[in-house]
């Protein structure tokens, strides 16, 4: 890729590692249910009036938005708030990458690769690793709260694939006529099915914060928004999801995803670079080789370490390795090509 196009899947790397410490910095004055909520109320308004509607069917629009918006970051949010450090958490959270090809394999029928197998093995291995040696101050609940987080990403990941396949094969035969195409505006299908599937986040979550926290502290709470929280929303809501996933998005759309994916590997990189940096959480030496471990699962099971890939396996890779639906719009299978008329192939083979 050119420098300027690395340089943007850098910051967007960044952006998306230091989110996971700005979520944990805004959580003490707010129950994290309300906090998901609010955020994905700042996400849907006023993005909401000014993006299209995504081409996938509304059910499908609704199951991305409950895996990987409500189902995600409803549980990463309370894994934070029962005491999962967050740097820890970003590590963590790269789990959805094999779940992501486990899952495909049984509801997609998309047969693994015998790397990505080897993959999943070896990152299976660093999470038990992680989970056996962690730090007494993480709590075992958080842990496995964030392992939920990370399959509810996974099976986000399946979905919108699913409705990509879907809409590519209805699209298709439109497609099929004798003038090229028009290339697609990078963007523009992954930013609408991230705002219209948010819909289905706000209202559920906050239905279960009266419920848990009572209306009396949900009250109190949206009365009484202190900076560190007000902040930490418009960063995660505009930052992180909008200018992030819009940037990584025209990335995918203009390069190989094999060029591109890679750089989420520096996303645990810097969220727990900086959690050291802000929040004082040093990982212990067990951390660091499960972290390690996991991330070469994770480099294998998206074929970081091979040299080449076909464009099938660069499909794949997008898919399974970035953190939205953003970049299943750009994973779309392209319409075959129009056959030529009869009489060019007869004169074809007559030659």
């Amino acid at each position: 890729m050119p420098l300027r196009s690395s340089l943007l899947a850098v910051l967007v790397a960044v952006l998306w590692g230091v989110n996971f410490v700005v979520i944990d910095l805004g959580l003490g004055d707010l129950p994290p249910t309300l906090f998901v909520a609010l955020r994905f109320v700042v996400v849907l308004v006023p993005a909401i009036f000014l993006v299209p509607r995504p081409r996938a069917r509304p059910r499908d629009v609704v199951l991305v938005g409950a895996f990987m918006s409500l189902g995600q970051f409803g549980l990463l949010y309370t894994a934070l708030a029962l005491g999962m450090p967050a740097g820890l958490a970003s590590l963590v959270l790269q789990a959805q990458v094999g779940l992501t090809v486990l899952f495909a394999a049984a509801a997609l029928r998309e047969v693994p690769t015998r790397s990505q197998l080897v993959g999943v093995l070896v990152g299976a291995a660093g999470l038990v690793v992680v989970g056996a040696g962690r730090s007494a101050s993480t709590p075992g609940l958080a842990f496995l709260v964030t392992l939920a987080a990370a399959a509810s990403w996974a099976v986000g990941n399946v979905v919108a694939r699913r409705a990509g396949s879907r809409d590519a094969r209805v699209t298709a035969p439109a497609a099929r006529t004798d003038r090229p195409a028009r290339p697609p505006r990078p963007g523009l299908d992954g930013l609408s099915m991230t705002v219209w599937s948010a819909l289905v986040v706000p209202g559920p979550l906050l239905a279960l914060s009266l419920v848990v926290d009572g209306p009396d502290v949900v009250g109190h709470a949206l009365t009484h928004l202190t900076p560190a929280p007000v902040l930490s929303t418009l960063y995660t809501a505009w930052l992180a999801s909008l200018v992030g996933y819009g940037i990584w998005n025209t990335l995918l759309a203009r390069h190989p995803a094999s060029a591109v994916v890679p750089f989420t590997m520096l996303v645990p990189v810097v969220g727990m670079l900086s959690a050291w940096i802000v929040l004082d959480e040093v990982p212990n030496p067990a951390e660091l080789v499960g972290g390690g471990v996991l991330l070469l699962g994770v480099a294998t099971t998206t074929g970081v370490l091979r040299r080449r890939a076909t464009p099938a396996r660069a499909a794949a890779l997008a898919a399974s390795a970035v953190p939205d639906p953003v970049r299943d719009a750009a994973d779309r299978p392209a319409a075959n090509p129009r056959p030529g008329p009869p009489e060019a192939a007869t004169r074809a083979r007559s030659r």
